[in-house]
């Protein structure tokens, strides 16, 4: 196989620690993909960006609100669509704590927003498409690495950053 080219992207899980909710935005209906799906911010990282920037950008961009990151919950490989070289992306989720959720101003990018726990947003994530399926577990692995990652862990990441360069 031939190296080709992908993009980078990010994905922050937004969550506020005093209601323990996460917020959940539902993509505009005239996205050119995934239209109508609920997810987490998420976004390409520009040319010279790192990660962590291309996630604090996409945050302010998409919510208009400063978020703090909490934990690096994984990586992500995926086609956004037919899979071309042209689609491939591959990425980094982070939860993210936010302070106050009323802050939170959603861009045109996404039609609706709502706080909800786990087992709400679990319910709502009923659908069987691959995005709805990658949204479930990343909600998953927050709650499972929330509940083992000591509190001093966090805390350097917030205090650090999470990039090592």
């Amino acid at each position: 196989m031939a190296i080709g080219r992908f993009y980078g992207g990010i994905a922050a899980l937004v969550w506020s620690p005093e209601s323990d909710h996460y917020l959940l935005l539902r993509r505009s209906a005239d996205k050119d993909y995934a239209a109508g799906v609920w997810e987490c911010v998420t976004g390409r990282v520009d040319q010279g960006e790192g990660f962590e920037d291309a996630l604090r950008r996409e945050v302010r961009e998409e919510l208009g609100v400063e978020v703090q990151i909490e934990l690096i919950l994984g990586t992500t490989h995926f086609y956004r669509g037919a899979p071309y070289s042209e689609n491939e992306l591959i990425g980094v989720v982070c939860l993210c704590s936010l302070e106050d959720p009323d802050a939170v101003r959603t861009s045109p990018e996404h039609s609706e927003h709502r706080w909800l726990s786990a087992g709400e947003a679990f319910d709502l994530l009923d659908a069987g498409d691959p995005s709805t399926q990658w949204m479930r577990r990343v909600l998953q692995r927050a709650e499972a690495l929330k509940a083992i990652t000591p509190p001093e862990l966090r805390a350097l990441f917030r205090q650090q950053g999470v990039e090592l360069g």
